[in-house]
């Protein structure tokens, strides 16, 4: 699986939402570059990924929790169940060969510092991280000016800010290509 973009975001969106229209833009970016779109698998911004990854004609994969009873939404292609939140962000990290973080909380938020954290250790190896949009621009800012100390120089290097949705595909496969994944 060497084309999957793990995308993050929040469950809160629904249709109509600017959040929401936001995904169904980054899926249909993301699909029409080739890539499978892979998420949390349920609502809000995982369902409105997968369905824009599905109207351009794409794959998509949901890593689900067995904590949560509902079933992955129906744009899912495939989905994976995982027995704790832990082995589920372990496998939606492991599954991306880049990831693109969208507007969300503290679950989002958790899910950016992971794959963030990896790769700044180098852990794993490096793998391009997509903010889109200014929300997470505090975050990343913050971290930039008071992580230096940490030895590793800018920690921020490794995350690239698009402004629009449309610009993740493109700017993935570009980076990708570069860098094929091992």
């Amino acid at each position: 699986m060497n084309n999957v973009i793990t995308v993050f975001g929040s469950s809160r969106p629904m249709e109509g939402d600017p959040e929401y229209r936001q995904a169904i833009a980054v899926g249909e970016s993301l699909a029409r570059a080739g890539f499978t779109l892979c998420n949390g698998g349920y609502a809000g911004t995982m369902e409105a990924g997968a369905r824009g990854a599905k109207a351009a004609g794409g794959t998509t994969i949901g890593v689900t929790v067995d904590l949560f009873s509902r079933k992955a939404n129906g744009w899912i292609d495939q989905e994976i169940r995982k027995g704790s939140l832990v082995e589920r962000i372990e496998t939606l990290a492991s599954l991306g060969t880049g990831y693109v973080v969208l507007k969300g909380g503290t679950g989002t938020l958790l899910e950016l510092a992971y794959v963030w954290e990896f790769i700044n250790k180098r852990f794993t190896k490096e793998k391009p991280i997509v903010v889109v949009g200014s929300f997470w621009r505090g975050v990343i800012s913050t971290l930039r000016e008071e992580l230096m100390w940490e030895g590793l120089g800018d920690c921020t290097k490794f995350i690239h800010e698009v402004a629009t949705p449309e610009e993740c595909g493109d700017y993935l496969r570009t980076v990708l290509a570069k860098s094929p994944p091992h």
